[in-house]
């Protein structure tokens, strides 16, 4: 159950990073996705934020069964995954602010998810 808690962490941490990123900071979050720019939307940023956790939870329970060093393999992949996403996610920034948004909510939402499951990993 407190597992459950994880994904819904995420999500309420990527929104208010959004927010506080839009509002308060007065960035506006767009991504060039090959000729197009595309701007970040909250849905965008929420459905990312959950697909990542849910993702992240089914394979640690997967590993949990598979390996007696679930978590730490788990860990391992997950900080990978982590940097990937920054090399991929945060550069397509249109602007040098869009760019450190988003990777401050790549970061954020890595932060929670996997300091979350490799809290409660057996």
């Amino acid at each position: 159950m407190v597992r459950l808690a994880v994904p819904a962490a995420a999500m309420l941490i990527a929104a208010a990073g959004f927010t506080i990123l839009r509002s308060t900071a007065g960035i506006e979050l767009a991504a060039r996705t090959g000729t197009a720019v595309r701007p970040v939307t909250l849905p965008a940023v929420l459905t990312a934020a959950a697909v990542s956790a849910l993702a992240g939870w089914a394979l640690l329970a997967l590993l949990e069964r598979l390996t007696g060093r679930a978590r730490v393999v788990w860990t391992v992949g997950a900080v990978a995954v982590l940097l990937l996403s920054l090399l991929a996610g945060p550069t397509a920034g249109i602007t040098v602010g869009a760019k450190v948004g988003l990777a401050l909510l790549h970061l954020a939402v890595g932060a929670v998810v996997i300091g979350g499951m490799r809290w409660r990993g057996r």
